[in-house]
């Protein structure tokens, strides 16, 4: 054979891997999910590297009215819709597959099957033809020119079906496969079979007649019911043997000999796997196996450069310390707490290794006055991670010019990782290749490199920043916060270690209790409360509760469906079940909490700078902003909080409905301003406008509905979700959102306008122009869509609200340093700052904290910052 044809059924394969692959692992931030992408791009990649196919052809159904549905319209007719996460994905392969240089097709009348069954045909003598399918009906093209790749597990082992393997699987050749299939049916297509004939006595009559056509001319002699049902359908046999004949002369715009694998769009396929999220693995994969343009030179330096390491070679001084203190604009700076080097490099590459584990004291104190020297500019990558780890070791870490992690989180908050390496290929189109570690096992990029990467990243992020107006945001704001959090982090904050383990014990014992009573209404003494199979059988058998939302392992036992389900239908063991679990979360919360406890008393959680879309910070290990603070169980745990040694109390501040306040100064709603403006408790006054009572007739319930619906529509609540959420019926939360428009004609106008301008521009702004880009708002795929049109009305709204305590935090902390004061900032839950205050500092420190938390920005609407002070974190509260 002088020529391999490779041909893939696209539909057929994608399906494959979107049902390999689970999906929740494989998605977007934006909710687009890329498993059925994946794992055909991972498939494909194999076949290419292990077949060598000289030529490559993909064919894709386009829709379900073909000449098979015109012939018989319940052709396929049962199959279920599309599932929601896979549409869209079609589009994605086929987009992937011509900018990777591959032929793919469709036609509108024809399926996959006919297409390539016409390459196949086609193809010249000399030719081996390799057709990548999930569908049998394929195997009547197997002959000695062509075999059928057959997936038997995911998309990743295929058998290989030739003549011989399909006689040793069937019995029949090739040939006779359709002739079988016609008479079996199908119900992956919805061909009817002949009651009474199972596969094995199709295969037994066209082995005995040799071909179908025989068996019908000679049905009569069929006994029994079994020959009665065929005679009775022959008409329908004959149809079923037309449609699943494939059509050999579909007209095609390329031939076979046209099929040759192009020249690959390098640049295009890097954007395209930046854009869907896709790592180093997957890249590294397909690079190997394109055609590449040897002769464009760009490409081919492209191609090189996001394959191999392209830094210079960094030219390390001799000096040391001493060239560290001439002149130099800015250095990168990269440390491995590791091992305790460093490397700090400039941007022509010239630079210097320190191991600081060997350091002179005098060189020790050179390099601390270096680190610590604000007007010393520093290039890092995660300058709170550098900062904590320097501090560790002594040092201060002052004068950080440009951060990457941060920087490129301001420019693509979207994503769920900014390693170096990967930020350099994204916008620097080069690699940065880990090499193996003398000291260990493991490969890694040396710090020499990373230092010198950080620097040249830096010029490109910056330039970036600037275009996006997201500079200033980048400098004032992100970069100081950066130094305040690590220290936040390092001084923690002090626990009652008793107090906790006495809260444990007594949670432990309410599940114990939960669980017994439970176990008796269910007559069940080995009931599991934590097995949704066994709380269905209790809930839909035994107690026989109305079924809620049905799943793929049944009835959801899901905590919204079960909260949902007490309300309309209440019972004692849903009381039990749903207080075990509220128990079981707080008990679980205690033991994450004493775990954390570090040996000087104090709790150091984690705060995440970067992980979320809208700019809020995040705490981890432990979180400590899932502390209930409006249940009786979760201010108990608040109280184990308290000052530390040589401190005196806790002070607690927090802005009152700031999410609200940046609605109204976003809106420009004349009636919210009106009253922030008078001051009036903002609840009851759009209560009393949506329901037509004096402000003193809105009752608690009343009030309730109206916040549920003022934060929801900053979330992007529909009037269905709103019904859910305050369980009445949709039509009545429907009526509520109207009267709230026409009392609140800004919010509706600004609701409506935020997400056209976010879908014309392609993302959304803060007050202070923090941008979250939304590309899915014009998506095809409605789930996609919908999500980024609740994250457009939310954005802008969070978003500034997060900015809103984080210029507080800077103000703050930049005034008590200012004072001298020994009284600190813990802990940031939310729109809430936690201060540990120093004896004799306190009328000082609630001056400070108050005057500069009210000063963090200008609204249309006045700012409220509530104050508490107490001996605990729930004293505190106010």
């Amino acid at each position: 054979m002088n020529e391999r044809l490779l041909l893939i059924d696209g539909h057929s394969m994608a399906f494959r891997a979107f049902y390999a692959l689970r999906g929740d692992n494989f998605s977007t931030t934006s909710g687009q999910y890329t498993n059925a992408v994946y794992g055909f791009l991972t498939m494909f990649s194999s076949l290419l590297r292990t077949e060598q196919p000289t030529k490559v052809a993909v064919a894709f159904d386009e829709g379900r009215k073909t000449f098979r549905s015109e012939l018989f319209p319940e052709y396929k007719a049962q199959r279920k819709p599309t599932p929601q996460e896979f549409k869209g994905q079609v589009e994605i392969i086929r987009d992937f597959l011509e900018t990777m240089g591959v032929t793919t097709l469709s036609n509108p009348y024809y399926e996959a099957d006919d297409i390539l069954a016409t390459l196949a045909t086609a193809a010249p003598a000399d030719y081996e033809v390799l057709i990548v399918t999930g569908d049998r009906d394929y195997f009547q093209l197997v002959d000695e020119k062509v075999t059928v790749l057959y997936p038997v597990r995911g998309v990743s082992q295929l058998h290989r079906f030739t003549p011989a393997e399909v006689e040793k699987k069937y019995g029949l050749s090739p040939t006779q496969y359709p002739d079988y299939a016609a008479l079996r049916g199908d119900p992956s297509d919805n061909l009817p079979s002949v009651p009474g004939v199972g596969e094995k006595t199709a295969m037994r009559w066209i082995v005995q007649y040799e071909n179908l056509a025989n068996l019908l001319d000679k049905a009569g002699e069929i006994k029994g019911k079994v020959g009665e049902n065929l005679r009775e359908r022959i008409a329908q046999v004959k149809l079923n043997r037309e449609l699943t004949q494939m059509v050999l002369d579909v007209e095609l715009p390329v031939q076979p000999e046209e099929l040759d694998l192009q020249v690959a769009d390098i640049a295009a396929l890097n954007q395209q796997l930046e854009k869907w999220e896709f790592g180093n693995n997957l890249r590294s994969r397909i690079l190997n196996i394109l055609k590449l343009d040897k002769s464009n030179e760009a490409a081919a330096v492209l191609t090189e450069s996001l394959q191999a390491e392209v830094i210079a070679e960094i030219t390390v001084e001799e000096s040391g310390l001493v060239w560290l203190n001439e002149e130099h604009s800015v250095l990168g700076l990269a440390f491995d707490a590791a091992t305790q080097k460093m490397a700090i490099v400039n941007g022509e590459h010239h630079g210097i290794l320190l191991d600081l584990a060997e350091l002179s004291g005098v060189e020790a104190t050179q390099l601390a006055k270096w680190l610590s020297a604000p007007e010393k500019y520093k290039c890092v990558h995660g300058a709170k991670e550098i900062s904590a780890q320097l501090a560790a070791e002594g040092y201060s870490l002052n004068g950080i010019a440009h951060d990457t992690l941060l920087a490129s989180y301001l420019l693509r908050p979207d994503q769920r990782r900014y390693e170096l390496a990967d930020l350099y290929r994204r916008y620097l189109e080069r690699g940065l290749v880990a090499q193996e570690d003398e000291d260990s096992d493991s490969a890694v990029v040396p710090l020499e490199k990373q230092a010198a990467a950080v620097i040249e990243l830096a010029a490109e992020l910056a330039k970036r920043l600037l275009e996006a107006e997201a500079y200033e945001l980048y400098q004032e704001l992100e970069i100081p916060l950066a130094g305040i959090l690590q220290r936040m982090e390092a001084a923690g904050i002090a626990v009652n270690r008793e107090v906790l383990e006495e809260q444990l014990s007594h949670f432990e014992q309410q599940v114990e209790n939960e669980v017994a009573a439970a176990r008796e209404i269910a007559g069940d003494p080995n009931l599991s409360l934590t097995s949704p199979q066994q709380l269905q059988k209790v809930l839909f058998d035994t107690l026989a509760l109305p079924k809620t939302k049905k799943t793929k392992t049944g009835y959801s036992t899901a905590a919204a469906e079960l909260e949902a389900l007490a309300l309309t239908n209440p019972h004692p063991f849903l009381e039990h079940l749903l207080a075990h679990r509220e128990y079981q979360k707080l008990k679980t919360t205690l033991e994450g909490l004493i775990k954390a406890i570090a040996s000087d008393g104090r709790i150091h959680t984690t705060f995440n700078q970067t992980a979320t879309t809208t700019g809020r910070l995040s705490s981890t290990e432990p979180n400590l902003q899932n502390i209930p603070v409006r249940t009786p169980a979760g201010r108990e745990i608040r109280k184990s909080f308290i000052p530390g040694p040589g401190y005196e109390c806790l002070l607690t501040a927090d802005y009152s409905q700031i999410e609200m306040r940046v609605m109204a100064h976003l809106s420009e709603d004349a009636g919210l301003i009106d009253a922030y403006l008078k001051g009036e408790d903002l609840h009851n006054y759009v209560g009393a406008q949506v329901f037509e009572v004096p402000i003193d007739g809105v009752t608690p319930d009343l009030r309730r509905r109206v916040k549920a619906m003022s934060y929801g529509l900053a979330y992007g609540l529909s009037a269905y979700g709103l019904a859910k959420q305050l369980n009445i019926p949709p039509g009545e939360a429907k009526s509520i959102m109207e009267a709230y428009f026409r009392r609140f004609g800004g919010v509706k106008k600004y609701l409506e306008q935020v997400v056209e301008k976010a879908r014309a521009d392609g993302y959304t702004a803060t007050v202070f122009g923090r941008r979250r880009y939304l590309p899915d708002l014009n998506s095809p795929n409605r789930l996609a869509r919908d999500n980024a049109e609740r994250a457009a009305l939310n954005a802008p709204i969070q978003g500034t609200a997060a900015e809103v305590i984080k210029i507080a935090m800077i103000r703050v902390d930049r005034e008590l340093q200012k004072a001298k004061v020994k009284s600190r900032v813990l802990l940031q839950v939310h729109d809430e700052l936690v201060v540990e205050v120093y004896p004799g500092e306190l009328e000082q420190v609630k001056k400070i904290v108050e005057t500069e938390m009210d000063r963090a920005i200008s609204l249309k609407v006045p700012l409220e910052v509530s104050v508490g002070v107490g001996a605990n974190w729930d004293e505190a509260a106010h």
